[in-house]
């Protein structure tokens, strides 16, 4: 099963290591207040639409120049870069590796038949991988019933079985994995997340995956608690040439959103991805801020938001299930990015996530480069991961 941008968007190199924080601000009133006019981040961008040729220019002074490293192209051919991206994946994989199929690998060595003992250590080694105890024992019972059944008896086989279990559970969703688009108007994108865990970033990088599909994008700041956040939006903003709407600090978040869709319409955008202030999950009158945005998106433009992403820092372990599933019952996520995957040894918990809340994966961070955030394969992760350590 193909990611939704494996054919269609080109990747480029860039490092632009940053985070979001928490804040502390309360909930607004459920109508947006008014509004002084939306500001417009630097870069006139052109917007050329199937049945008009519109241009529209921004008109807020340019960022000083030394904030906006260079964006540089892979010279690679096509087949090579495919291949070195692959490489790239199962080596930032490595921490996770190490603690699930290296040690795997070593409980194996030797054993001639699969014994309690065997299945106990295995065991140990799934949950120290954060793929989580009810998962585990999924596994667990799966390879009981295949011994039993007589249809399993060496280890290296049972190796296999796990595999291939492991991408059952990652596959197995009630919703499609790729996006899909509005026949006609903007495709909303309302991204969430606790401070933390790198969702301004993750939104620059999408933004930059659209664009070089040749999609128009505008970028919402709806954190406004966070000074900080703004201008680093903008930042991703001016790298991608492309607008952003916000408001002073302390403005009503969904004062800015409910701007920000009339200039989405105005404009014939095609995209618009929104940045909500990052959150606790256990912050009531904050969770039903996002509500609130929520509400005001659909109010503007019928079936809005068309995605809400949640982003999801893989260090934090089982924490991001409970996070997943309160931000899930209050917003309805039909997304997950999973940031930072390179520097946790526990992956294991994208099968979890998987398996407990059947919620599609569209992305998954491995580096702080713009090639580092890749469009989630689930048979590509699962060979990456599994991929023998000899050809590392």
């Amino acid at each position: 099963m193909l990611g939704w941008f494996k054919k269609k968007f080109g990747k480029k190199e860039d490092q632009i290591p940053a985070s979001d924080q928490e804040h502390t601000g309360q909930t607004e009133p459920d109508q947006p207040t008014p509004s002084r006019a939306a500001e417009i981040s630097p870069q006139p961008i052109p917007i050329v639409r199937e049945d008009t040729q519109e241009t529209s220019t921004s008109i807020e002074p340019q960022l000083p120049p030394q904030s906006l490293p260079d964006l540089t192209e892979q010279q690679a051919s096509p087949g090579k870069k495919e291949t070195s991206l692959f490489q790239r994946l199962s080596e930032r994989l490595a921490k996770t590796k190490e603690s699930l199929v290296y040690r795997i690998d070593t409980l194996f060595l030797g054993k001639k038949e699969i014994d309690l003992e065997l299945l106990d250590d295995l065991e140990e080694i799934l949950i120290t991988a954060d793929i989580g105890v009810n998962t585990a024992q999924e596994l667990l019972d799966e390879a009981r019933r295949k011994v039993k059944r007589q249809e399993l008896s060496d280890p290296q086989t049972l190796k296999k079985v796990i595999k291939e279990k492991i991408r059952s559970f990652i596959t197995e969703s009630d919703r499609p994995a790729e996006l899909v688009m509005p026949a006609q108007g903007p495709f909303i994108i309302m991204v969430v997340g606790v401070n933390g865990v790198g969702k301004t970033t993750t939104i620059g990088k999408i933004a930059h995956k659209f664009t070089n599909a040749g999609q128009s994008v505008l970028l919402v700041a709806a954190d406004t608690f966070r000074a900080a956040a703004v201008a680093q939006l903008k930042i991703w903003g001016e790298r991608n040439k492309v607008q952003v709407v916000s408001q002073k600090e302390g403005a009503d978040p969904s004062a800015v959103v409910f701007d920000a869709m009339d200039v989405a319409l105005a404009k014939g955008y095609d995209v618009v991805i929104v940045d909500t202030a990052g959150r606790l999950h256990t912050q009531v009158n904050l969770m039903e801020e996002l509500k609130k945005i929520k509400r005001v998106m659909g109010k503007k433009i019928a079936g809005a938001p068309h995605e809400v992403m949640l982003i999801l820092d893989a260090t934090t372990g089982q924490n991001a299930i409970s996070q997943a599933k309160l931000f899930n019952a209050t917003v309805d996520i039909t997304g997950l990015t999973l940031t930072k995957l390179d520097g946790t040894a526990k992956g294991g918990i994208v099968v979890n996530i998987c398996r407990e809340l059947k919620i599609p994966i569209r992305f998954i961070g491995i580096g702080e480069q713009l090639e580092d955030l890749r469009d989630f394969d689930p048979d590509e992760f699962v060979e990456a991961l599994f991929q023998e350590q000899e050809n590392l």
